[in-house]
């Protein structure tokens, strides 16, 4: 008999005839267009950007389907009268429009929210300041490779809320969540995992503690048979075990704690630690991801799958797996043994601390700089000192960085080569002209994209191009 997913077909009934509204037209809520078009919803969409800067294609579809639809300045004014609101993730839950309308009454969720809430099968959700999506793609590709039917989605993948149709009970969603995608969400995926929480996104959310309340929704929902997995070193994400709902499993690479999965430094092997018992799980150096931050990835991703697939499975994708693009991604090693790394998703000082570590030399030469939100760069000094020969600003934050750098400098007898450029490219050409026999150029912007560029990876798709063609 074929499957049907009931909870699905019910939230289908509901949403015909009833007046739905969609903020923003991004990637995630354009699925949602076609699909509540086909269940004869009353659908106005909404968009802060102008008619203008909207893709002609998404305008024209909303208009041959006869939507309503807001854009520009005072967009959210119409917001009124709905019985369900699909926000996007950038539409924090926050706003005035849309606490008056929760007020009143109305559903407001999110695509992602329902794709947990409706799926049939397992979900594993994945967030944290730093170390999200090469997690995220570790955990798929092993269930993968183990032979289950596998749901990419959240922050990378696909919009999977038209999807669920397709979704059996023996299938896995696999989830990267961002805070914005957390705020407000009233249910949890069955296995959640938070690789660490540090200061980020201050622009947006209203304060740090907003910020953590967010991740938190993670796992706040799970049951007692819900497994959370969380960094023993983080301060932020031990407390957490105060709150969870169900089993609580910890990964570290600083300690080797007596229960759970660790990092020894001392062997560069992952062990695991049950029951009084310690063993060797898998050994780092067969890895081709570098770096601790990702040895911890590992171990997240090891915790997630282990009751799910064949240890063999694990082995195979830890070795193979060659990273995700924009992360420490060598882009080019030239005949003098010059090693360029585009790491463009850095958008925040922890993350950059965490490359620079990745590497045991102190020849880098690190470019770094961008869009501000609102993050302390004093912490990003010393690792600078300790591991780099010369620096590279550009943008919004070069001036936090540079003098981060060089009230930490007052403190030495060092003398240390602080650059600045206006362009991309100049920063490749500077970098190219200073760079000598063994030296590893790092592209760290410890900073996000959205002074310049239209995201991280368009950034790291400019930076690649400029190194190939300037550098030789």
């Amino acid at each position: 008999m074929d499957y049907i997913n009931h909870k699905l077909v019910e939230f289908n009934k509901y949403l015909v005839g009833r007046k739905v509204a969609i903020i923003g037209v991004g990637v995630s809520n354009i699925p949602l267009i076609d699909y509540l078009h086909d269940l004869k919803s009353e659908v106005t969409i909404f968009d802060g950007k102008e008619i203008d800067d909207i893709d002609n294609k998404i305008v024209n579809k909303i208009i041959d389907y006869g939507m309503k639809f807001s854009f520009g300045k005072g967009y959210l004014e119409k917001l009124k009268g709905f019985d369900i609101i699909f926000r996007s993730p950038s539409c924090l839950p926050t706003i005035p429009e849309l606490v008056a309308e929760q007020k009143r009454g109305t559903i407001i969720t999110t695509e992602i929210e329902m794709v947990i809430e409706l799926c049939p099968c397992l979900v594993i959700g994945v967030t944290g300041s730093d170390g999200k999506t090469t997690t995220t793609t570790l955990i798929y590709e092993i269930l993968k490779e183990d032979g289950y039917n596998c749901f990419l989605g959240g922050n990378i993948g696909i919009p999977l809320f038209t999807k669920i149709g397709e979704m059996m009970p023996d299938d896995v969603v696999i989830l990267e969540l961002s805070s914005f995608q957390l705020m407000n969400m009233k249910i949890s995926p069955k296995i959640s995992v938070i690789t660490n929480i540090t200061p980020n996104h201050l622009n947006v959310h209203s304060s740090m503690e907003e910020y953590i309340e967010a991740k938190k929704n993670i796992f706040k929902y799970q049951d007692k048979d819900g497994l959370l997995i969380l960094n023993y070193d983080n301060e932020i994400t031990r407390e957490c075990e105060k709150e969870a709902p169900g089993k609580v499993v910890f990964f570290s690479s600083k300690n080797k704690i007596s229960d759970g999965y660790f990092v020894d430094t001392e062997d560069g092997k992952i062990k695991v630690c049950e029951n009084g018992l310690r063993k060797h799980f898998f050994d780092t150096r067969y890895m081709k991801l570098r770096g601790v931050h990702n040895f911890e990835n590992a171990c997240c991703a090891i915790i997630a799958t282990k009751n799910l697939v064949k240890k063999e499975s694990i082995d195979k994708v830890l070795t193979e797996f060659k990273g995700v693009e924009h992360r420490l991604e060598l882009v080019k090693e030239t005949k003098n043994r010059i090693k360029w790394y585009n790491d463009s998703v850095s958008s925040s000082p922890t993350r950059t601390i965490a490359g620079l570590n990745a590497f045991a030399l102190k020849n880098i030469i690190l470019i770094a700089g961008g869009y501000d939100k609102n993050l302390d760069y004093t912490v990003l000094a010393k690792p600078i000192l300790n591991n780099c020969k010369s620096l590279i600003l550009i943008g919004q934050t070069s001036e936090k960085i540079e003098k981060a750098v060089r009230n930490e400098l007052k403190k030495t007898n060092l003398e240390f080569p602080i650059y600045k450029c206006e362009t991309l490219k100049q920063v490749v050409e500077k970098a190219n002209n200073i760079a000598v026999q063994g030296d590893i150029v790092l592209f760290s912007p410890a900073s996000a994209s959205f002074d310049m560029f239209k995201n991280f990876a368009e950034r790291g798709e400019i930076f690649k191009n400029y190194v190939k063609e300037i550098v030789r």
